[in-house]
């Protein structure tokens, strides 16, 4: 009997342990860049994203450099285009002109050579060669007669290479034109992507500046914390150990129920159809807005972003669980119910349901939504203002990262 009630009691502590671990370790913790553990390390993570931002500023201006470039480049192309359709109508009409002088002097020569055809025939050209009083004379009026003809002749020929110079002309005028005008819209491109680029300088999930403020004010955090408890700030001391914050030796649903539906990882955004797109959490869906959110574990709120234009309203939180350090964080909420620096506990509301009424779908300001979901996310280390560590993200614990996954409770524990 002793063996048998000891069986079910080692069965029972295995089948316990097992629970245990998986109740307390995250899955699909990715390799990474370095997680800040240290003070030092968060100083060095704020000196990084500071000079981030001055190269940043550096790229930016560039850019606008070179969308100033390309706008002065389109305005000289405009008006090279107009100088060409001058040129061209200019060669027209220099065509026209030589065309009518061509005719004029085609009939000049007819006339001419009808004359001197006339005059042979009565024997004047005969008399008026050999009326001369002279040799000199003669060879004069012979002479005349001759540059008469070959004078006309002269101008037709210049008249004709002319007009063959204006028409070449006219042919390259108008392959300048063509090119001129598809350079146009080539620039005009160029200055879309520099847009492009710029915009991408300025923020990358949130705006540096924010990402600087987020970093700046845990710094501050965690050097008060380190003055409190070694009198001094101690670069080597570690985050963990600076924190004052609750202790949990577990995790609860951020719901009362819900339904995931888009899963951490890289897909194909809903909204924006971008393929291997990465998604820093899990979409919970099956509740309506104005629905409360719940912390997952307790914690320190670290950081609020309002009516950001992807995510909305966020809120994110330091916690420790089963001694290691991490952050939650909660995005598209219609409402926040909690404040930076506060102390919250597993049934603290932080804030509300959002995504459709929020979404720029629906006349709101996040892009990021079209319909009312919570997206939840956690992260290994303290949040320093980026939201979209990606080396850093988990699978939270208690989600078994599979599209569909109902549950009805708070406690529940994989499904």
């Amino acid at each position: 009997m002793i063996k048998k009630c000891g069986k079910y009691i080692f069965t029972f502590l295995m089948i316990f342990s097992v629970m245990l671990s998986y109740f307390l370790t995250p899955i699909s913790v990715k390799a990474a860049t370095k997680v800040p553990e240290t003070l030092g390390d968060l100083h060095n993570e704020l000196a990084a994203k500071k000079k981030q931002k001055a190269d940043n500023e550096a790229q930016k201006q560039e850019a606008k450099n070179q969308i100033q470039a390309k706008k002065n480049a389109i305005a000289q192309a405009e008006k090279d285009i107009a100088k060409a359709e001058e040129d061209i109508k200019e060669a027209e009409k220099k065509i026209e002109e030589s065309n009518k002088r061509i005719e004029g002097l085609k009939e000049q020569t007819e006339n001419i050579m009808k004359a001197l055809q006339q005059l042979q025939n009565k024997n004047v050209y005969v008399e008026y060669v050999s009326d001369s009083s002279s040799v000199t004379e003669l060879v004069m009026r012979l002479a005349a007669i001759e540059q008469i003809t070959d004078s006309n002749q002269k101008n037709l020929e210049d008249l004709k290479a002319l007009i063959k110079q204006n028409e070449q002309l006219k042919k390259e005028l108008i392959t300048k034109q063509k090119e001129l005008e598809k350079k146009i819209p080539e620039y005009q491109k160029a200055i879309e992507s520099l847009y492009g680029n710029i915009e991408s300088y300025d923020k990358f999930e949130l705006d540096i500046d924010t990402q600087i403020k987020q970093i700046s004010d845990q710094v501050e955090y965690y050097n008060e914390r380190s003055k409190e408890k070694y009198g001094k700030i101690v670069l080597t001391a570690k985050l963990i150990d600076l924190e004052n914050i609750p202790y949990n030796a577990g995790w609860l649903k951020p719901l009362n129920s819900g339904t995931v539906t888009s899963l951490q990882g890289y897909r194909t955004s809903p909204v924006t159809g971008q393929q291997y797109e990465f998604h820093s959490g899990i979409d919970i869906g099956g509740n309506r807005e104005g629905t409360p959110v719940y912390a997952a574990a307790a914690g320190k709120v670290s950081g609020i972003v309002s009516r950001h234009s992807c995510g909305g309203n966020m809120v994110f939180i330091d916690v420790v669980v089963g001694g290691t350090q991490y952050t939650t964080f909660y995005y598209h909420l219609l409402t926040i119910n909690v404040k930076k620096g506060q102390i919250v506990n597993q049934n603290t509301v932080v804030g509300t349901v959002g995504g459709y009424s929020t979404s720029t779908s629906h006349g709101g300001y996040d892009k990021c939504t079209t319909g009312a979901h919570l997206h939840f996310g956690v992260m290994t280390g303290v949040y320093t203002g980026s939201t979209k560590p990606n080396s850093r993200v988990i699978v939270p614990p208690g989600f078994n990262n599979k599209k569909g996954y109902s549950w009805s409770a708070r406690t529940a524990f994989y499904g």
